[in-house]
C-alpha cells in the first residue's frame, strides 16, 4: 500500500462564522470567491469539515477515506484507531469570539462532550489585540453567574495583550475568548464541542441571538485556573541547518517553529504522523513515498510510515510550523 501513500497536501474546509474576516485567502494567496473565511480547517477528518487530498495519486480523496485505507501507516503505531487525533485550523477573528469553554478529558469521560485542549499561535495581530483566558482569582460559580447576569462576564477573565509570535495554551476547562484583530493557527484535540457562555449581545445570520450553553459550561469549567496563559518557548538543538523552538508541548500535541538554514533531515520513531505549515515558502518535502512542493501558507501531512524525510527550503531563513504527537 505504501506505493501511493505520499505526503498529503490538503484542501481545507472553510467556515463563514459571523465574526470572521477575509485574511486567510488574501494573506496566503488562495484563489477563493469573496466572502467570510472565519476558519480554515487545515487538517481535519471530521464530517462537518472534511479535508480533501489536493495532490498526487490520492488527489480528490477525503482524509477519512485515506485513513480507512492506510490506518497506522498514516497515523503511526502509537495512535489507537483510524481517526485523526488532532484538528488544525487557521482562524481569522475580525471581531472577538464568544466567551466559551470546552470539556477536558475528565469531563468528556463523564459524557459531557468531546475533550478539547488547544493552543493558538499568533500569526498577525492588530495593535492592542488581546485574548481573554482563565478566570481571575476569587471567581467562583456565584461570582461568575452574577457577572453573566450583569453582562460583564469579561471582567471575570484575564485580558492578555497579544503580539505576533505569541502562543496561547487553552486546556480543556479554561474559559476563554479570542479577541478581535487576530490571525491564528490553532492546534487542538479532534473535537468540535464548544459551550458558548456569553456572546457580547451579538446576533447570528438570522437576526437572533446565538444559542448559549451555560448549564453545560458550568459542569466543565476549571474554577481554579492559575496556570500561565502564554507559553514560554524553548529552543532545542537539532542539527546545523535548523533552529527549532518548541512553542507548546502537552499530552496531546507538540507545536514547534523552525527556521531552516538549508535542507533538514528528520528521523523519528514512526509512533505518530507529522504535519508542516509553511509560514514562509515554498518548501520541498522529500520522503521515500514522494516529493512534494508545499507553497507558503499550506499544510502538508507527512505519514508516519515515512519516518525519515527531508524538508528543503527555497531559501535560507524560511520558517515553518511543525505539528506532531508528543
Amino acid at each position: 500500500m505504501s506505493e501511493t501513500l505520499h505526503p498529503l497536501i490538503l484542501r481545507p474546509a472553510y467556515k463563514d462564522y459571523i465574526w470572521g474576516g477575509n485574511r486567510i485567502p488574501t494573506v496566503f494567496d488562495r484563489s477563493l470567491p469573496p466572502g467570510i473565511y472565519a476558519e480554515s480547517w487545515e487538517l481535519s477528518d471530521r464530517p462537518e469539515g472534511m479535508g480533501i487530498v489536493d495532490n498526487g495519486p490520492l488527489q480528490g480523496t477525503t482524509l477519512a477515506k485515506v485513513l480507512e485505507q492506510f490506518g497506522h501507516d498514516l497515523l503511526g503505531h502509537g495512535v489507537c484507531g483510524n481517526t485523526l487525533p488532532l484538528l488544525v485550523k487557521l482562524i481569522d477573528a475580525r471581531e472577538r469570539l464568544s466567551i466559551q469553554v470546552h470539556p477536558d478529558n475528565e469531563s468528556a469521560a463523564r459524557g459531557l462532550g468531546e475533550a478539547k485542549t488547544e493552543a493558538w499561535h499568533v500569526l498577525a495581530a492588530a495593535p492592542g489585540s488581546r485574548v481573554y483566558a482563565g478566570l481571575k482569582p476569587a471567581t467562583d460559580r456565584s461570582v461568575f453567574l452574577q457577572a453573566l447576569r450583569d453582562g460583564r462576564l469579561e471582567n471575570c477573565l484575564n485580558a492578555v495583550p497579544i503580539q505576533p509570535g505569541d502562543t496561547i495554551f487553552i486546556p480543556g476547562g479554561r474559559v476563554h475568548a479570542i479577541g478581535e484583530g487576530l490571525l491564528l493557527l490553532e492546534v487542538q484535540q479532534n473535537s468540535n464541542t464548544t459551550y458558548r457562555v456569553y456572546d457580547w449581545g451579538r446576533v447570528g445570520h438570522d437576526g437572533k441571538p446565538r444559542d448559549l450553553h451555560v448549564e453545560q459550561a458550568l459542569q466543565v469549567i476549571r474554577w481554579r485556573d492559575a496556570d500561565p496563559v502564554k507559553t514560554t518557548p524553548w529552543s532545542v538543538t537539532d542539527g546545523p541547518q535548523v533552529t527549532p523552538t518548541v512553542l507548546v508541548e502537552c499530552p496531546f500535541f507538540r507545536l514547534e517553529r523552525m527556521e531552516l538554514g538549508g535542507a533538514f533531515e528528520v528521523h523519528h520513531s514512526g509512533a505518530g504522523f507529522h504535519a508542516v505549515f509553511t509560514l514562509e515558502g515554498p518548501v520541498v518535502i522529500e520522503t521515500a513515498g514522494g516529493t512534494e512542493l508545499v507553497a507558503r501558507g499550506r499544510t502538508c501531512l507527512i505519514p508516519a510510515l515515512w519516518n525519515r524525510y527531508t524538508i528543503r527550503p527555497e531559501r535560507p531563513g524560511t520558517r515553518i510550523l511543525r505539528i506532531s504527537l508528543p
